[in-house]
């Protein structure tokens, strides 16, 4: 059979809109009521435009009232906007999706941004919660009469005359009875503060106004105290404390975007999926999930991004990922940038004592955006060992008890090598034995933590190819080593290869290296567990995949002091020779290898290497060698 070519209109059954408004469109009910007070508020703006081109009279102040009768069932939400005349109704309300806001804006020219609502559903979510809604209007232009529409939910109404002394709306909502909860004046209450706290206009219920009215974001920076800023920080998130800094955002182009962002305190419960941040178009709030908006690594910033530019879909309940939402991001995550920037070079102690809290943002920022990490370079803090600087030369900076450096700062102290080493250190306790070898050898070690810098140093040796990281308990070069020449035995065996040959036949685990050397510094640990940079690198990043903590690799190696009293009491034992103060004859081969698995275990329980259910077993094994060393000694 042949396709004739046909042109025509696709067919809408009108009777199936209010089933797809009701469920499809808005995803949740209680999203009516700020629909209603945003067309109020839109009316209220409509008439001052109109007055003041001379079309309208002026009128009182704008005012959206809300009141609830128990026993008709209905909510009423008022305003004493410019109203609608006849002729308006049945081009506004009855042709669904034809929104006034464009048609006023065409005619008086004025800046979008002065309305809220531009799609003209709004008016419709009201079916989600009322079987019948009745409308009652009267322009604010001259000689004009009040109206009465009225409809139930079918695409049936009716329209007449009504009286209204005053120009402006009322919707009255005959509300179904699973919805008779919004006659409860604490659930209006709270939905106000919800989503119309912070409207121009004031909404008042059963006579008392409720919303604060007053948006601090959309002021200028040079208006505001820090104890205005802190006021709005405790309002939006009570009890969380005071926040460490804010950015304020202001800009008319290329989109119009006001709001202000707060670093909050390190509480270790930020939310990098969601966020925290609140979304508001005209000042109504819209969503607190706006991850489409911000950079993943600026979501658990806190605070309130207010603009009419952000794409959102009919119902304002979701965005429209486009190009303008992504330049948003971008332009966010700069004056984020700039305002850190700021505080590092006018107070560079308060940057450091923030540094803490900051560092989550900054290093995944940096390592997520290569746009923000050029942006932010500079401002990359580590703890170092090193004395903090004076005046003159600030670097490293002093803060809670604590010296803090850049890189480069501490590549500057550094010699000038083709590949310059940077030492760093995860955990000081773990850490000690070798931390202390370094530093009292002179060497600069810098203090990182050891979640997000898993991946953020490999990040940075990547940016800077001419340079590698070592922590500290990775190995020791020559210059913690005492490298005076050992006499050998009659066998022909020196001290360090008797040693090597005693705990390897202690521990019976080809996978473990034993090392003998004579370290410098006389608080160096008996036996160390060290583990290269690389082979650690990997076993941690197989922890993180695994989402454990990483433990000791099976191949390590293992350091022994052979200056340390402990090993030269062993090498004692194992050659025969006389316990201190005993008298006695040497101890046998087996109180040998005992000790000698002892100056493994510890070394293990150094790094953390050793799992919780072996603890006991090493308890019962030290006080046992313990024992055995007393009575001999006795």
């Amino acid at each position: 059979m042949s396709v004739l070519e046909e042109q025509g209109q696709i067919q809408i059954h009108t009777e199936n809109i209010f089933p797809i408004i009701k469920k499809a469109v808005y995803s949740g009910h209680e999203v009516f009521l700020r629909e209603l007070v945003s067309n109020g508020v839109d009316a209220i703006s409509k008439r001052r435009m109109a007055a003041m081109a001379g079309d309208c009279s002026e009128g009182a102040d704008g005012l959206i009232s809300i009141r609830v009768d128990r026993e008709a069932k209905t909510l009423t939400i008022s305003d004493n906007g410019i109203g609608m005349n006849a002729d308006e109704v049945k081009r506004y309300i009855n042709q669904v999706a034809f929104s006034s806001a464009e048609d006023f804006l065409e005619k008086y020219k004025q800046e979008d941004d002065a309305i809220i609502g531009h799609f003209g559903l709004g008016f419709y979510s009201s079916f989600m919660v009322a079987e019948r809604v009745e409308l009652v209007t009267r322009s604010a232009r001259p000689d004009s009469e009040a109206v009465r529409w009225d409809c139930d939910g079918s695409p049936n109404f009716t329209l007449n005359a009504a009286e209204r002394d005053e120009a402006g709306t009322d919707v009255i909502l005959h509300l179904m009875e699973e919805e008779l909860e919004y006659l409860e004046p604490a659930r209006i209450r709270t939905l106000i503060n919800t989503y119309c706290d912070f409207m121009a206009v004031p909404v008042q219920l059963e006579g008392e106004t409720i919303n604060k009215m007053e948006a601090p974001w959309r002021k200028s920076a040079r208006d505001l105290s820090d104890q205005d800023y802190i006021d709005l920080y405790n309002y939006l998130y009570p009890f969380q404390g005071d926040p460490l800094l804010w950015v304020h955002l202001n800009t008319d182009y290329p989109y119009n975007l006001q709001g202000i962002l707060f670093f909050p305190k390190q509480t270790g419960r930020a939310d990098w999926e969601k966020g925290e941040i609140k979304l508001y178009c005209n000042q109504v709030f819209v969503s607190d999930s706006i991850k489409e908006v911000v950079p993943r690594y600026l979501l658990p910033l806190r605070g309130v991004i207010d603009s009419p530019d952000i794409p959102l879909n009919v119902s304002r309940s979701a965005l429209q990922t486009d190009r303008r939402v992504r330049s948003i991001g971008n332009f966010v995550a700069k004056k984020v940038a700039d305002r850190l920037r700021a505080l590092k070079t006018d107070d560079p102690t308060a940057y450091a004592e923030a540094w803490e809290s900051l560092a989550p943002f900054v290093k995944i920022g940096a390592m997520e955006d290569e746009k923000f990490a050029d942006q932010i370079s500079e401002l990359i803090l580590f703890g170092t060992t090193a004395e903090a600087g004076d005046g003159e030369n600030p670097d490293p900076v002093a803060a809670q008890g604590k010296a803090y450096t850049t890189l480069e700062g501490y590549r500057s102290r550094l010699k000038d090598d083709s590949k310059q080493r940077v030492l760093y250190s995860t955990d000081d306790v773990a850490q000690a034995g070798a931390l202390n070898l370094w530093t009292s050898q002179g060497a600069e070690v810098l203090k990182l933590e050891t979640v997000i810098d898993t991946q953020f140093i490999p990040w940075l040796e990547h940016r800077h190819d001419d340079i590698t990281f070592q922590r500290v308990d990775a190995e020791l070069d020559d210059s913690l080593k005492d490298e005076q020449s050992e006499l050998a035995d009659q066998d022909g065996n020196t001290q360090s290869e008797t040693l090597r040959s005693l705990i390897k036949e202690a521990l019976a685990n080809d996978k473990v290296t034993v090392q003998v050397q004579a370290l410098k510094t006389d608080s160096a640990p008996p036996a160390m567990i060290l583990l290269p940079e690389q082979m650690r690198r990997l076993n941690d990043m197989g922890a993180l995949m695994e989402q454990r903590l990483p433990g000791l690799p099976d191949h390590h190696v293992l350091l022994v002091n052979r200056r340390h009293p402990l090993v030269e009491g062993l090498l004692k034992l194992q050659s025969g020779g006389v316990l201190v103060g005993s008298g006695e004859a040497s101890p046998t081969q087996t109180l040998s290898q005992e000790l000698a698995r002892h100056l493994y275990d510890m070394a293990r329980l150094g790094v953390g290497g050793m799992e919780p259910n072996e603890l006991a077993g090493f308890q019962t094994r030290s006080a046992q060698l313990m024992g055995e060393l007393m009575q001999r000694s006795i």
